[in-house]
């Protein structure tokens, strides 16, 4: 109960739905002896698809552009089969619903119902428990179907490539810094106090960056994402590389357990983890795409598995260089750990011919750090200590 109701906040998700989209007014869940029901609440009716995936088991659920910024309202009952929900712009076009479920559970039901009596449009999800093996085949089917609705659609990679390259244009003879906002969407990542969202700071913190690099007029800068959109993990490093960026920095912020643990750090990839507390965030991070409803049976080579022997060790070298400066500079303007360059296995790293690096701004389960990213003054000096980082790099590696 208490999972939900935290998941049931109204500051979830922020959709970036126009002012024609469908809007949501509540939502609530029923749990029955024999079935668990969620049903959302509407002023309109929305088409939708479904599909579930397993390890963890999941149900999708996908629709048009919705706007979920209101309350959806009180949990009136317990969770029964669904241990969790997300909820997010999953790519422009699609907004996705997450449900976990505890247990392998099949879709008894789900339909749409139209207003009636003082009552809005609805629609209406059934679960009901299953064995692994059915789930398994239910799963296969689904994702067999929602495969063939999809061919013909434009990939969010290929839609936020297009963005991207419109931010990133202005002097061929720059150098281009890929600037990637961690999470996103359907993926709000860590949810620190004051019930502030990972999604939202990195995104804030991405564009002061670009701001001030911009501004600088030495570098030409690219965003991975540059609104609430969710991107795989896989899609944020083939942006940076089919435009030829020259430096890949992504921003992030964590949380842990120990509210009085503070201060940033920076990441590089290692085959092995710096720490066991670097392994276990390399793992969280890496999870990304299960949170948002992927299916990642078919890309052991893309994200789940990908060498590391095959990033080129000068590249390596080279985001410890960069991770080097940064925390030369970071540590004159803001709390750092005492252990700032650490090294794990983030897939959004592993570009073979991009000097990357991550950077844990802080820890938004400590107060001081979730207030202090929320300030733009902060966030500017953020920004102005890794533009100083970024020039020590190119004095030393001329472009």
């Amino acid at each position: 109960m208490a999972l939900f109701l935290l998941l049931f906040s109204a500051q979830l998700v922020t959709s970036t739905a126009n002012a024609q989209a469908a809007k949501v007014l509540g939502a609530r869940l029923g749990v029955y002896p024999d079935y668990t029901r969620f049903v959302i609440d509407l002023d309109r009716d929305v088409e939708f698809t479904y599909f579930l995936l397993p390890d963890p088991y999941r149900i999708i659920i996908d629709m048009p552009e919705i706007d979920w910024s209101a309350p959806p309202g009180k949990v009136t009952s317990g969770g029964g089969l669904i241990s969790g929900l997300r909820y997010g712009l999953f790519k422009p076009g699609t907004f996705r619903v997450v449900l976990d479920v505890a247990e392998p559970s099949l879709v008894s039901k789900i339909f749409a119902l139209p207003s009636s009596g003082g009552k809005p449009n609805r629609l209406v999800v059934d679960l009901k428990p299953a064995k692994r093996d059915a789930f398994l085949t239910a799963s296969r089917e689904s994702m067999e179907a929602y495969s063939a609705r999809s061919r013909n659609d434009t990939s969010a990679t290929e839609q936020s490539v297009d963005v991207a390259v419109k931010s990133g244009r202005g002097g061929d003879e720059k150098p281009l810094i890929a600037i990637d906002a961690g999470h996103g969407g359907v993926d709000p990542g860590a949810i620190g106090v004051g019930n502030v969202y990972e999604k939202d700071l990195t995104l804030a913190a991405a564009r002061q960056l670009a701001d001030t690099l911009t501004a600088s007029g030495r570098y030409r800068v690219l965003l991975t994402r540059d609104k609430d959109v969710f991107l795989k993990l896989r899609q944020r490093v083939e942006i940076a590389r089919k435009n030829g960026a020259d430096l890949f920095i992504s921003l992030h912020a964590d949380s842990i357990a120990n509210p009085k643990h503070r201060g940033g750090s920076v990441y590089t990839l290692s085959e092995n983890a710096s720490d066991k507390e670097a392994a276990a965030l390399a793992s969280k991070e890496n999870k990304a795409d299960v949170i948002a409803g992927i299916d990642l049976s078919d890309e052991n080579s893309l994200v789940q598995s990908i060498l590391i022997d095959l990033a080129q060790r000068e590249t390596m070298n080279l985001s410890a260089t960069l991770a080097a400066n940064m925390v030369s500079q970071l540590s004159k303007s803001i709390e750092l750990q005492r252990r700032t360059h650490r090294f794990a296995g983030f897939a959004v790293l592993k570009a073979p011919d991009i000097p990357s690096a991550l950077f844990e701004m802080g820890y938004l389960s400590n107060a001081t750090d979730a207030k202090l990213l929320q300030s733009p003054a902060h966030r500017k000096k953020i920004a102005e200590a890794v533009l100083r980082a970024i020039d020590i790099y190119f004095e030393k590696h001329k472009f």
